[in-house]
């Protein structure tokens, strides 16, 4: 089932997610439903707090990507990205580490709002999958990018809040006109 995506100016994308403490057929159907959400909307990566559920879940997939590489690690070994998606952290916890790299970035939040953000390239996470076994591994390219935007999300932290001055400067108006009219909508 395709959820709604809530944007800018929703007060749920400024929550921090509560911890999940088991994998329920409920959270199953979510996740179900933020796979089928995601992928509606062309994106990829989608947090809970998108759909509307402060809780520490998302869900991302990089297939297909090709013009920015990812790469991933797991217990010292080189691992097929490809193989790992679709991927879903529950509770994931981040050690970002490396240079800070520029990077393209939008948001299923933000329709149409495009910025340059700066990352660290690399990050370990730790976190547990869709059945609520225990993940660990470091990756780095745009897979680092996209679980640091997501996690970003469960933190209550959105991507104009990493965008430098000047930028969130210039994109002023349009994220002035896209929070105004989710406050019109949200008051309908």
């Amino acid at each position: 089932m395709i959820l709604n995506v809530v944007k800018y100016g929703t007060p749920v994308l400024r929550a921090k997610g509560a911890r999940i403490e088991s994998v329920t057929p409920t959270l199953k159907k979510l996740i179900a439903d933020m796979f089928d959400t995601m992928y509606a909307a062309k994106g990829i990566g989608l947090a809970a707090q998108q759909v509307g559920l402060p809780i520490q879940l998302t869900v991302i997939d990089v297939r297909g990507v090709t013009d920015r590489p990812s790469w991933l690690d797991v217990g010292g070994n080189q691992t097929d990205v490809e193989a790992c998606m679709p991927m879903v952290l529950i509770n994931p916890e981040l050690k970002p580490s490396g240079e800070r790299v520029e990077g393209a970035e939008g948001c299923l939040s933000f329709p149409e709002v495009f910025a340059e953000i700066a990352r660290l390239e690399t990050v370990d996470v730790k976190a547990q999958d869709a059945t609520g076994k225990p993940l660990e591994f470091r990756c780095g390219g745009l897979l680092a990018r996209v679980i640091q935007h997501e996690v970003d999300h469960l933190q209550g932290i959105l991507f104009i809040d990493r965008m430098d001055k000047a930028t969130k400067e210039r994109l002023k108006p349009e994220l002035d006109t896209l929070q105004a009219a989710t406050k019109a909508e949200l008051k309908s």
